[in-house]
């Protein structure tokens, strides 16, 4: 744990570049925290399904029983 507290940058340039795919960090000889890198985000890809979901013209239409169920009737 000491020698990962004086090293931190080190170790974590290490885990960015490449050059550690992981950096296990022990306390008394018991593995305790695995450094390792983010990992990117996939990309969303827009409009993949424009014009496979359609929208009810009256979805945001109050419905009266539940309008009445919060209006306490």
């Amino acid at each position: 744990m000491h020698e990962a507290k004086s090293n931190l940058s080190g170790l974590v340039r290490a885990v960015r570049e490449g050059s550690e795919p992981e950096i296990v960090i022990c306390l008394s000889g018991q593995p305790v925290a695995k450094l390792v890198p983010v990992a990117d985000a996939p990309r969303r890809l827009l409009g993949v399904d424009r014009g496979r979901i359609t929208i009810a013209p009256d979805f945001d239409a109050v419905n009266p029983e539940i309008a009445a169920l919060f209006e306490g009737g």
